[in-house]
């Protein structure tokens, strides 16, 4: 699946499963090229990511939620309602996002 972002596709992993959402990015030392989907979850914890992400949380229709540009290591987002989808983003993704609009997936 891609994310059209300012004219820019985004390459999108849908992770499933405990131990895959465990060591999603945990380690990784690389610079984060693609970005993930973690579906129905509703909190995120950054602890052990080695480097800035850029989270965006939507419902089900994929409308903005909440946007958490820049996000560094250990941080903590607790459970927000009405959450259905939890993007993973490269640093400096959400810089051109707003709450309320709608994220274009391409299937």
């Amino acid at each position: 699946m891609k994310l059209t972002i300012n004219k820019k596709k985004i390459n999108i992993e849908k992770i499933d499963g405990f131990f895959n959402r465990f060591k999603l990015l945990k380690f990784k030392l690389e610079k984060l090229e693609n970005g993930y989907l973690l579906t129905k979850r509703k909190w995120l914890s950054t602890y052990l990511y080695c480097q800035k992400v850029d989270v965006i949380m939507t419902d089900k229709d994929n409308t903005i939620l909440y946007l958490y540009p820049n996000l560094k290591s250990e941080a903590i987002i607790y459970y927000k309602r009405k959450v259905y989808n939890t993007y993973i983003l490269p640093l400096g993704i959400a810089n051109h996002l707003e709450k309320g609009k709608i994220l274009k997936i391409e299937k």
